[in-house]
This record gives C-alpha cells, structure tokens and sequence, in this order.
C-alpha cells in the first residue's frame, strides 16, 4: 500500500463515509469511492462494511488500519523533522487558539510578527475544536490545557485568577448577589461545556441554584461579551475582567482552579526559524498578562 491509498484509506475510517472523507481530502466523493474500491482489489480482501449508518473496518480492515496509522506516523515524523530544519523565515505557521485569546493576544503578536518578518504568514484557527499538532493539523496550540503527549513542549505564559464580573449597568439595575444565597434574585450566564460536566455548579464557590441561568455560551468570548452587555453575573480570568471594565463582584473570591494559558510546539518544530519568530511574539504578547 503506497501512501497516497493510505491517506485515502484513513479518511474514510475517520470520518466513516465517503462524503466526509472526500471533504477532509480536498477530492470529488467518487474519486475516494474509485480508491477504495481499488485498493480493496489489490490487496484481495474486504476492508470496509458498507452500512446504512456509514463505512465500518472488517477484522482485515482492523488489521490495516493497525499498520497504515504507523505509516502515518512515520510520515508525520519526518515532515516534522524536515521542517525543524528550516531556518528560513517564510511560510506559513498553523496557530490553534480560542476566540479570546486570539482576540486580546494573538492577532496583536501577528500584527508584530508582519512588521519584523513580512514573509512570515501565519494561519490562525480560533475555536473550541483541539487540533492535533501531533498529526499536523497546527503547529503552535495557545490553550487553557496542558497537552500530555510527551513529544509536545508546553510552556505556562500566563495564569490568571477567574473572579465573578458584572456590568455597571447590571449592577445598577440588579445590584449586588449576597454571599451565600446562592445567587438569588439573580441572572448568571455560564460557559457551556461547564454546565454540562459540572452537576453542582458553582461560580467562585458559590452555589447557583438559587439564580437563573439566562444564557450558556460555548465559548470564553462569548461569555465575556454577554456579561458585558448586561445579560448577568459571570465568571471569567480576572485579568479579562479587568480588561474589558467590568465590575469585580466579590474580589475576595477567586474560583479554585486558577486560568493557565500554555503555548504548545511539537519537539521536532520548536527550531524552525518561522515557528521560534512566531512563538517569540506570542510570549512576548503575554508577557506582564500575570503569572
């Protein structure tokens, strides 16, 4: 099997249809079909089920699977260590983040980075979705989590308490929650995914069950900018807090997981000439943000 059948053969274990995988692959669905069809004709054997809920590996297919990801991570490997070798300052980075620090930090750190380096491009994808610096699919990753992949180097920029906030014009129409009563009275606006994990939900410590949530948002921007409007009570990085002049409820009350931000480079990338330019601006973006 030569690579390019491999990368077709892993689409369409991935993404489970054709449809899907010609998407990942840039192809017309009836060219992955063809592929398939042909590789399954070459190796004389049956590598997929076709459903009605989608394509499912036989047991030789599992097999296949076993050895073409390995390829796969050859591949990557020495793409990787290919592309530490650069010291060229052009083309592109690959930038994974989300919306909020792309906003306050990142966009800032590329305006920088085009002044010192215009050859230097740097492709930015701000979103709740993690992608895989492992696979390539980013080079830099500035996240709130620190990856466990031991060929990942992560490095703390920044870390910051996360407070309750609230409008002026919120705190003018509602005034202020009393310390244990659970928020009542009151509108919060929380982040999704921790409403959805979290069964006893708490903002700063403090019980919600009392208050109303008004609206969950599914991501830090957005909760941000729905406390700004007046919409409730909500907790986010102080540092955020204080930037967007919103009023500090309680500063005494922090909530016990502290925000970190970790800027994130696979091992055989943090050499390469455009990556270590592009790295150098984010830090600096940070730096003074708290630590």
């Amino acid at each position: 099997m030569n690579w390019d059948d491999a990368r077709v053969f892993l689409a369409v274990c991935r993404e489970l249809t054709l449809r899907g995988a010609a998407r990942v692959l840039g192809v017309d669905q009836a060219t992955v079909g063809r592929r398939i069809t042909s590789l399954e004709k070459s190796l004389s054997a049956t590598l997929f089920l076709r459903t009605s809920e989608g394509y499912v590996l036989t047991a030789v297919g599992e097999a296949a699977l076993q050895a073409v990801e390995k390829m796969e991570h050859s591949a990557l490997q020495l793409q990787r260590q290919i592309q530490g070798l650069d010291d060229r300052l052009t083309g592109t980075v690959r930038v994974s983040t989300t919306d909020s620090l792309a906003i306050d930090f990142l966009i800032p750190a590329i305006a920088r980075l085009h002044a010192l380096h215009p050859d230097v491009r740097v492709q930015l994808d701000a979103s709740t979705q993690i992608l895989s610096l492992a696979k390539r699919e980013a080079d830099i990753a500035v996240r709130n989590t620190r990856p466990e992949n031991p060929d990942l180097i992560a490095r703390r920029i920044a870390r910051w308490p996360v407070g309750l906030f609230a409008s002026q014009a919120y705190v003018d129409t509602h005034g202020l929650p009393q310390p244990g009563s659970a928020f009542e009275g009151h509108d919060l606006v929380v982040y999704q995914p921790y409403l959805q994990g979290n069964k006893d939900m708490t903002l700063v410590s403090e019980p919600v069950t009392r208050g109303r949530i008004v609206s969950s948002l599914s991501s830090g921007l957005l909760v941000r900018r729905s406390i700004a409007a007046g919409i409730g009570l909500g907790e986010i990085p102080v540092y955020m807090g204080e930037r967007d002049g919103l009023v500090r409820v309680w500063p005494e009350r922090t909530r016990p997981v502290p925000y970190d931000v970790w800027l994130v480079t696979h091992a055989d990338l943090r050499h390469t000439a455009r990556v270590r330019a592009v790295i150098e601006e984010v830090v600096a973006g940070f730096s003074g943000s708290g630590e």
